[in-house]
């Protein structure tokens, strides 16, 4: 007997599903995860999409079923899906940025583009800023 399937993926919402007719990728999933709400999460799988898969799905879930194998459910419907290799991107940049935020410029700094931006709204600082450029 096979080993249980394994849940790779849950999303909570809309997905897109993009196939891709050339090129390595056959189906590629986008939506957000319900595991880190908020955060975005693409599968692309290298395999022929399945053919009656729509382009949207709810609240769909993903399993690796076999080697090779994955099966794709939403709702009371699933789909099999054949691939030999998938990856697997999420986008963690909230997370990264809420945790180590930014540092403020310099208040040198903040001047300093404010005097170019001023001279710059001018044909006057034009003239003056390409004049110091040279």
């Amino acid at each position: 007997m096979g080993e249980p399937p394994v849940r790779l993926a849950q999303y909570q919402g809309g997905v897109e599903c993009r196939r891709e007719s050339a090129g390595p990728l056959g189906l590629t999933l986008t939506g957000r995860t319900a595991e880190r709400p908020g955060e975005e999460l693409q599968l692309a799988f290298a395999g022929v999409a399945p053919a009656d898969l729509p382009e949207r799905l709810e609240d769909a879930g993903v399993e690796a079923a076999a080697p090779d194998e994955y099966r794709i459910a939403a709702g009371a419907r699933e789909w099999r899906l054949a691939a030999r290799a998938l990856h697997v991107h999420r986008n963690v940049g909230a997370a990264f940025y809420g945790a180590i935020p930014g540092r403020p410029a310099p208040l040198t700094r903040r001047l300093l583009y404010r005097v170019l931006l001023a001279l710059a709204r001018s044909r006057a600082g034009l003239t003056l800023l390409r004049a110091l450029r040279r």
